[in-house]
């Protein structure tokens, strides 16, 4: 690939040998060259700003989970060697919670969760990133609740007034990558499957999606056909029933070997007006940071990631609240 180094084949080639290098072999300091100096990095619970940031935060997870693995579940990406490329990484992780940190004192349980990262790559540097975490799956195996993880990080993090504020439209930073994806009909068959139930048509559902579907949820819960899709949407949107529903990002592949497959970024803004998801209505405003991948089948949408932080939106919740 022009601009990379030569060791990597293509660019999912490079997302996998990059995660691998700095997590699992430990060459943390890696960072400085495979990440832009200037790097935005958002996840739902805050908004990092530059590459020593990154380092810090990779230090702070390595010590509480010195044995992760991240094993690359799929890369699927956009744009090319000129413009620049856009890799979704769907990464299944393994790690036991062995040190003390953000998720309290150590636990010694084994962990078994799913991230996304979005990161923007261009000449061998990740120089944008969006990330999403199943934070909610990882409290829930250490046998707490994301609410009340969600109010304990925010008294450890110093209270109301100096924790680390969750992601919003309002608080994003404007990076360099400005791409929106590509025009695949495979990511245009996804948004319009996510529009539509967006729109309430929840019909769509088994119009589009097979009867057999597996679905990876929030909170590493498993769900299988019509009745778990059915369910999981409902929840959300019943939560925020005034939410904008916003694709920022949209790709879709169909690769030999591979069945067409798309990965999307969206976001829901709203207030927390309804019974779903997040308990009691709370009135407070809400913004959803999620990305989700989408595989196809014969028979419909044959399998379904979808990745929200569950913590930060119950941390929205309980600023709001008090």
């Amino acid at each position: 690939m022009k601009g990379f180094d030569p060791k990597w084949r293509d660019l999912p080639d490079y997302i996998l040998g990059v995660t691998r290098e700095i997590w699992e072999e430990r060459n943390i300091a890696r960072l400085n060259e495979y990440y832009a100096s200037d790097i935005v990095v958002r996840s739902p619970g805050c908004v990092v700003l530059g590459n020593q940031a990154v380092i810090q935060a990779t230090l702070a997870t390595l010590a509480q989970f010195p044995d992760r693995q991240l094993l690359g579940e799929d890369v699927i990406c956009s744009g090319d060697e000129e413009t620049g490329f856009l890799s979704s990484h769907r990464i299944l992780s393994t790690a036991t919670h062995a040190m003390a940190g953000a998720f309290g004192a150590p636990a010694g349980k084994a962990l078994r969760y799913r991230t996304i990262a979005d990161c923007a790559v261009r000449d061998n540097q990740i120089y944008d990133e969006w990330l999403v975490r199943d934070q909610g799956a990882i409290v829930r195996q250490l046998g707490v609740e994301p609410k009340c993880y969600a109010a304990e990080l925010i008294e450890w993090e110093g209270g109301p007034h100096s924790c680390a504020e969750p992601w919003t439209r309002a608080r994003d930073v404007v990076g360099r990558y400005q791409g929106g994806g590509n025009k695949h009909p495979v990511g245009a068959r996804y948004a319009g499957i996510l529009q539509r139930i967006m729109d309430a048509d929840m019909a769509v559902i088994s119009r589009e999606y097979d009867r057999a579907c597996q679905l990876e949820l929030p909170g590493g819960e498993t769900g299988h056909g019509h009745g778990a899709a059915y369910q999981f949407w409902l929840n959300l949107l019943s939560a925020l029933p005034d939410a904008e529903f916003r694709i920022d990002h949209m790709i879709g592949r169909d690769d030999p070997g591979e069945r067409p497959r798309a990965a999307m970024r969206w976001t829901l803004s709203g207030t927390h007006d309804g019974w779903g998801a997040f308990g009691a209505p709370s009135g407070a405003p809400i913004d959803l940071l999620a990305i989700s991948h989408a595989e196809f089948g014969p028979r419909g949408l044959s399998r379904e990631f979808v990745l929200i932080d569950e913590t930060a939106i119950w941390k929205q919740i309980a600023l709001h609240t008090g």
